[in-house]
């Protein structure tokens, strides 16, 4: 059975240079059947998201701010996400945030049997990141320019802070190993 997924992205918290990266990411785990990006287009902080959304036929969902401050973007995204859900159209949800508003509806996908991934940055809070059934960090997914590359044939040496792990950097190094993992469970590091 193929698993079409509906992708749901937080344009007021997402920037625009992940997305190349980002939708070769979701084509992994499923066809992205729906593409939706929401947002208010009035904003010229948007406007980065113009081309971008043409080359990858995401559709704009335009989400005036009626208050500053409120989420109104993200009712949008819970209320479309439910209206899909009971479309019956896809197989599971791909929800593009930062934000811990959206935990409860990824529990709430995931009671009504939709497989959820969520992709956001390292900042995205712990709550969200467990709620969905994986978690996938934007930074792991954006490859370095190329213009930062070392292409010295010398090794350099590596200073070692292994005191300064936290327990978030112990969970992101976790879930980048099971992402690159095998069935088996060994990631191949090189």
């Amino acid at each position: 059975m193929d698993v079409n997924l509906a992708v749901l992205i937080d344009g007021d918290n997402i920037p625009s240079a992940y997305v190349k990266e980002m939708m070769e990411e979701i084509a992994k785990y499923g066809n992205p059947t729906i593409k939706r990006i929401y947002g208010d287009w009035t904003n010229p902080r948007l406007g980065k998201w113009k081309n971008i959304l043409l080359e990858n036929a995401i559709t704009p969902i335009q989400q005036y701010g009626y208050t500053q401050g409120k989420n109104a973007t993200d009712s949008a995204m819970i209320i479309d996400a439910m209206d899909i859900l009971y479309s019956g159209k896809v197989n599971g949800f791909c929800i593009v945030s930062s934000d811990s508003d959206f935990t409860r509806l990824a529990t709430r996908l995931r009671e009504a049997g939709m497989q959820v991934y969520g992709i956001g940055e390292k900042k995205t809070p712990n709550p969200f990141i467990v709620a969905c059934d994986k978690f996938i960090y934007l930074e792991i997914l954006k490859k370095p320019d190329s213009a930062t590359s070392n292409d010295s044939k010398e090794p350099t040496a590596i200073k070692s802070d292994v005191d300064k792990i936290t327990p978030k950097d112990l969970r992101f190094m976790a879930t980048t190993i099971d992402d690159v993992s095998d069935d088996d469970g060994w990631a191949f590091l090189g």
